[in-house]
């Protein structure tokens, strides 16, 4: 890890050295050699999710053949700990010298392009010393995710207060909590939740996930069969890797298609799943059955039916109702049922975190992203030199991370070749007067922390280009194509610098 200062002007700052982040490092530093770059994070160590999340069981959500990199094969259980994931991560930043580049405990605060300069004017708190650096870069490459780490989402409800027992979001929890042996409560059923719920299940007393509503759930082994019978011929590891990865994101990608084409009978086949795990024991009618379709909010993947296993051991209860207060032994519902509880652990969602919540402006004016249209939800009108890696929810985000960094480095490239120093994602003249849409269909995919953070992300247009897109398998044959010489950028010749005195 690099204690050096940041140099006053970098070609492109990578702001996040999470799964993105890196991904954009080692594919700048293979594609774009000629380019100096630089990665700050606000924490202590890379890892973002896996690093700051330290709940019980933290796991991936997504099998990481697709949601490790492309460069580097996977060869683990495909559903990982937060340890291996960072494992990993460590061994990919050490194969490519990338700890030279990254500067932790550096917060970015603002960013100001200076349409002179033809650069980011950027503030970088130190938060080990509390000072404050200025860095002019080129090109300003976000990676930082989009939420707010260490700071979920808890809803008000009357009496909170009151609750005399420990009451905890699972993104803050910390290492000293103490649940042995104590009556749990789980607010939420969603990812998190069934990650906690099953950590937890034996050691506390007892533990109660607590839904205001039903979510649907996938479970299967933690193993890909095809992954383990190339191993077992002989098969190197690359090659195990892109052949699983490409079996997992087609497979995901027809699954998708026939939760939109055939929903009913989807719900009927994850929900049929359910009730041969759990048996009479639970009322699946009312517990997992959920209100709307599959995929228009995320599906829970649970590995080897943990939650399940430990709902039928009776380890784990499933409460379904609605919150009316907190007591002091407890949760009352709506319906006059008490849940006590010794130990409140929240899985109530996130909240968004627009641009890392960096203060932007455009020569000194304030920028509101909400007024901007995006270009492949990764680029913005008005907003010159910068991407934005926001990747999948029905995929692993890794696979969008890499397709932008593909495509941020062809862009770089050509910007040098032709000698410019600037560009934008511009409307074409009859895209101009279109009316711009929040920034995802709540008829696609609807949860509710982008709802919530509508009115600050940027929006889109009824067109597949002015969209963020859910859709990898459209999208990796699209992205390689993207023409950069296309109108949609708008290119201005890199500035000159004066000559200095004789």
């Amino acid at each position: 890890m690099s204690q050096e200062p940041l140099p006053a002007e970098i070609d492109v700052l990578i702001v996040g050295a999470g799964i993105s982040g890196i991904a954009a490092a080692v594919h700048l530093q293979n594609d774009c050699p000629d380019i100096d770059y630089a990665i700050v994070d606000t924490e202590d160590h890379f890892g973002g999710t896996w690093w700051t999340h330290k709940f019980p069981g933290i796991r991936s959500d997504s099998d990481l053949h697709t949601f490790g990199y492309q460069f580097k094969p996977w060869t683990g259980t495909p559903i990982a700990t937060a340890e291996a994931i960072l494992e990993y991560m460590g061994e990919v930043i050490d194969e490519h010298d990338l700890d030279r580049r990254i500067r932790y405990r550096s917060k970015v605060v603002a960013a100001d392009w200076s349409e002179r300069d033809q650069r980011w004017q950027v503030s970088i708190e130190r938060l080990d010393t509390g000072e404050t650096a200025q860095v002019s870069t080129r090109f300003l490459y976000m990676c930082q995710g989009y939420y707010r780490h260490r700071q979920g989402f808890l809803p008000e409800w009357p009496g909170m207060d009151d609750f005399a027992g420990e009451l905890v979001h699972c993104e803050e929890w910390t290492d000293d909590i103490d649940y042995a042996d104590k009556r749990v409560i789980v607010i939420g059923s969603g990812a998190t939740a069934a990650t906690v719920v099953p950590a937890m299940a034996g050691t506390a007393a007892h533990v109660t996930m607590l839904q205001r509503s039903p979510t649907y759930f996938r479970t299967g082994r933690n193993e890909i069969e095809l992954a383990e019978e190339l191993r077992t011929l002989g098969v190197d590891e690359a090659t195990v890797h892109d052949i699983t990865r490409r079996k997992m994101t087609y497979e995901s990608s027809q699954f998708t298609a026939r939760c939109f084409e055939e929903p009913a009978e989807v719900k009927q086949e994850l929900i049929g799943i359910i009730r041969e795990l759990v048996g009479d024991q639970v009322d699946v009618d009312t517990h997992f059955t959920p209100s709307y379709d599959p995929w228009t909010q995320r599906i829970a993947f649970v590995p080897d039916a943990d939650l399940f296993n430990a709902i039928k051991a009776g380890d784990v209860s499933v409460v379904t109702g609605h919150i009316e207060r907190f007591e002091a032994n407890g949760i009352r519902l709506t319906d006059g049922r008490l849940i006590e509880a010794d130990l409140i652990a929240a899985a109530t969602g996130f909240n968004m975190s627009v641009m890392g919540d960096v203060d932007f402006a455009i020569d000194g004016e304030p920028l509101d992203w909400h007024d901007t249209v995006t270009y492949r939800g990764t680029m913005f009108t008005g907003v010159p030199n910068l991407a934005w890696v926001f990747g999948y929810f029905r995929s692993s985000w890794t696979l969008r991370s890499e397709l932008v960094a593909n495509f941020v480095c062809r862009l770089l490239n050509h910007m040098d070749q032709h000698g410019y120093g600037r560009v934008e994602a511009e409307l074409r003249p009859h895209q101009r007067d279109l009316e711009p849409m929040d920034w995802i269909d709540e008829r696609d995919f609807n949860p509710a922390y982008l709802k919530r953070a509508a009115h600050l992300l940027p929006q889109r247009l009824d067109d597949l280009e002015w969209q963020h897109s859910q859709d990898y398998w459209r999208e990796k044959d699209e992205f390689p194509k993207i023409a950069l010489d296309d109108g949609v950028f708008a290119y201005r010749a890199a500035v000159q610098e004066a000559a200095s005195p004789a």
